[in-house]
């Protein structure tokens, strides 16, 4: 008996240990304002697994390890390297680029390939804690040589502010964050001959709302947005589809280019803390997409450059 109260205290204990601190990942794309205290590193694995195009069989597993440190108290440091996984085989010659990247019909492609780096600097201004909401913002730079979407070999580089508002009610029981971040991405890919070049404007908008419902435990719901506003041009001419010109970032002449994409989501996630660690899940559905005239929608979903589900986990460490 005295073995087994030894136990129940202390699974009792830990079901009441304090969250894991500031700057966790509540939900799979929404960030919140908090940083790290000064002096204190985390560790992260973020792993989200993109699943689902309208023909074939389509998986995509974007895995990130990650670090950050607290320069101060209002200033994060981060850094990440990104693997990307593709294991795709699709039967629609519409549905590029992956029927190309296979080898054609009947073709398949399963490789798993380093994709790059991130480094991001986040500087808290208003904390959600002391303040009336929590505000910080982002800038980071992306140097990545593997495309997301079929694993093709690219040369892109990538300059991105983010912003990040949250807001805390019923002592910080609900948790309200939203966090946008505009991607400013030059693009390159194909043969000699072949040439492809894209510079694009990219928007990558996350809502969640969190409720810790339990001692450690909270359920959420979130909602994403991602968009590309773009003119593809091959060996100099630019796509016949597009009808308001190319992006272009290059100061002073600053260009929103045709809305070539977006895909909206939508779905639950839950999340577990410890005193030094957590995890997150969550699994996000599709509910409407568009695009140009040359993008793969069907059933009011865009489905050459996004996936009908995406399935995260998270998973943290902090020193």
């Amino acid at each position: 008996m005295g073995n087994r109260t030894a136990i129940f205290a202390a699974v009792a204990l830990l079901a009441g240990s304090p969250w894991a601190g500031a700057d966790e990942s509540l939900w799979i794309y929404t960030k919140g304002a908090e940083t790290l205290p000064q002096g204190e590193f985390e560790a992260k694995l973020l792993t989200v697994h993109r699943l689902g195009k309208e023909s074939g069989d389509y998986m995509f597993n974007d895995i990130r390890p990650m670090v950050e440190w607290g320069l101060t108290d209002r200033l994060t440091l981060e850094f990440q390297w990104q693997l990307f996984h593709h294991d795709y085989s699709v039967n629609d010659p519409d549905l590029q680029p992956m029927f190309d990247s296979q080898g054609g019909a009947g073709g398949s492609f399963d490789d798993t390939q380093f994709a790059g780096w991130e480094v991001l600097a986040k500087y808290n201004i208003l904390s959600p804690y002391k303040d009336f909401m929590g505000l910080s913002l982002g800038f980071g730079f992306e140097r990545r040589n593997v495309y997301r979407l079929d694993g093709a070999q690219i040369d892109q580089d990538s300059f991105f502010p983010v912003l990040y508002l949250q807001k805390n009610f019923l002592d910080d029981t609900v948790v309200v964050a939203m966090s946008t971040k505009m991607e400013m991405e030059r693009r390159e890919s194909g043969e000699v001959g072949d040439r492809v070049l894209e510079e694009e404007i990219a928007f990558d908008i996350g809502v969640g709302v969190s409720y810790r419902f339990a001692p450690n435990w909270n359920i959420g719901l979130e909602f994403r947005h991602q968009s590309d506003y773009l003119c593809p041009e091959f060996e100099g001419e630019l796509d016949p589809y597009c009808s308001g010109g190319p992006s272009s970032f290059d100061l002073p002449e600053i260009q929103l280019g045709d809305n070539f994409q977006n895909g909206n989501y939508i779905g639950p996630t839950i999340h577990f803390a410890q005193k030094h660690w957590w995890a997150t899940a969550g699994v996000l559905f599709q509910f409407y997409g568009a695009g140009s005239g040359n993008s793969y929608v069907r059933d009011g979903l865009n489905l050459d450059e996004h996936e009908r589900v995406h399935v995260g986990f998270h998973l943290g460490y902090e020193f």
